[in-house]
């Protein structure tokens, strides 16, 4: 699998390399979906310095749960909620669509990748953060002085 190396600004993010969406993808509108995607979060994560060439795969599962995602919305639109009964069947009974449940299956692994990799508004903050160290002290440490 050919795949392309992605210029962030500075030194971040050096050796992420983009998938090639060709590969992946045999829909062209998808490939174009896939690298504004791509391009959107690696942008996004090299800005919060928080990118690395171990993301790649991650970020990779993140864009194509993207695509899932739309391309089973767009079935839903089209087809419905519900999936209708076979009317030849006397037991058939209406169900939910296949579309839906699987839209719904990429909506929790986008939220699971996205808290991840730092993405989600709640995870932004817990994100490459390092913990201060702390000095504790008393009232009386003032009065004191320093301790020899």
């Amino acid at each position: 699998m050919a795949a392309r190396k992605v210029a962030k600004k500075g030194d971040f993010g050096k050796g992420i390399v983009e998938p090639n969406w060709s590969v992946l993808l045999s829909d062209t509108n998808e490939r174009k979906a896939a690298k504004a995607h791509w391009n959107c979060v690696t942008a996004e994560m090299a800005d919060r310095e928080i990118l690395s060439p171990s993301n790649g795969h991650a970020i990779q599962r993140l864009v194509i749960a993207y695509l899932v995602y739309d391309r089973c919305a767009r079935q839903v639109a089209i087809d419905g909620l519900i999936t209708e009964p076979n009317p030849e069947n006397p037991k058939a009974i209406a169900r939910l669509s296949i579309h839906y449940k699987a839209q719904c299956e990429a909506e929790k692994t986008v939220e699971r990748l996205e808290a991840q990799l730092g993405l989600s508004p709640g995870r932004r903050s817990r994100v490459g953060k390092v913990a201060k160290k702390r000095e504790r002290s008393a009232g009386a440490d003032a009065f004191l002085g320093p301790r020899a």
